[in-house]
């Protein structure tokens, strides 16, 4: 495994992480596979750990908990630093993702709401502290509400959270920029990929210069990526991938992954060079790719360990660029 800074808190984090929605939020999850999958993911190095209240009510932070746990005090894991980081998320108080320019901080966020969803996730957890935490929704404008960027500051100087950040809105880049720039933010977690490359005009130049980390999430843009989707491609009733993979939806993004099908370079695949192609970037900290199966975690570890792309494919994929806007079906 190769580490990356984590922007000015100093930490080493895996470049790839484990993003854990599908642990608690997917159909077709097994709590014994999904424990095994982590275990695993230790062992090859992985010390990067997303997750949320929101998936699964508390019960993937349930899992995260027992997993660092049981490791804690393990000198062989934790990468340099021997340290598992934990990422968290505080659900929006509307329950409603994304979220729209209408909504208020009382309407998603007041300040004591974040401090008991703070000790909800530490009680699920079962630590005395939370490395990241983050807001699941996010408007910049809400920092002109004085309250917010006093809640960031109290929870920060409690010894509860060690850093904070936003989870930006899908398609928004650009909304989580105020943020970073008032220094409110050590990390923003936002959606890079092969098609999702917006990340890099404004957002990533400004979270350098602030020396914030970037969060890599939807590597594979919900499974695209993979070249796995299929226009017959069903989910069992209640998964999430329903709603999103409507049918204008699934259309184009099978036309899209297909058009990448010719460029998978011999002996890999399309899920190797969709990572590698985010690696390539320095600006990212870590990328968490959901990994429910041991399969999919050593797949994930060996495509870090591939190295970067070469220049000449990775210009090729840059051209595979697709600017998509926010709809009532992308949250």
């Amino acid at each position: 495994m190769n580490y990356r800074r984590f922007g000015r808190t100093g930490w080493n984090v895996s470049e790839v992480g484990y993003g854990m929605w599908g642990l608690a939020g997917w159909t077709g999850s097994d709590d014994a596979e999904s424990m095994a999958s982590l275990r695993r993911s230790i062992e090859l190095g992985c010390n990067f750990f997303d997750t949320a209240w929101a998936y699964g009510d508390g019960k993937s932070e349930e899992i995260l908990g027992k997993i660092v746990r049981e490791f804690k005090g393990n000198a062989s894991v934790g990468g340099p630093d021997k340290h598992l980081y934990v990422a968290t998320k505080i659900p929006p108080k509307n329950r409603r993702w994304p979220s729209r320019r209408d909504f208020t901080l009382d309407d998603c966020y007041p300040p004591d709401y974040i401090e008991e969803y703070i000790e909800k996730s530490l009680k699920n957890l079962g630590l005395d502290t939370i490395d990241l935490i983050q807001l699941h929704t996010w408007e910049d404008r809400w920092l002109n509400d004085d309250r917010l960027p006093r809640a960031i500051e109290k929870m920060k100087q409690s010894g509860k959270v060690r850093a904070f950040g936003p989870s930006i809105n899908r398609w928004e880049p650009s909304n989580g920029i105020r943020a970073v720039l008032e220094g409110h933010a050590e990390a923003v977690q936002v959606i890079y990929n092969i098609f999702d490359q917006n990340p890099e005009d404004a957002l990533f130049p400004i979270c350098r210069m602030k020396q914030a980390a970037v969060i890599a999430r939807v590597p594979f843009d919900e499974g695209t990526l993979t070249g796995t989707v299929t226009l017959d491609s069903k989910w069992p009733a209640g998964d999430w991938r329903n709603t999103y993979f409507v049918p204008e939806n699934l259309k184009s993004s099978v036309e899209h992954a297909g058009a990448l099908r010719p460029l998978v370079p011999p002996g890999s695949t399309m899920a190797e060079m969709a990572l590698r192609f985010i690696l390539n970037n320095t600006d990212v900290s870590t990328i968490i790719p959901g990994m429910r199966k041991l399969k999919n975690v050593e797949a994930n570890v060996a495509a870090g360990k591939a190295g970067r792309l070469p220049a000449e494919l990775h210009g090729k994929l840059r051209g595979h660029r697709w600017d998509r806007n926010p709809t009532t079906w992308s949250q």
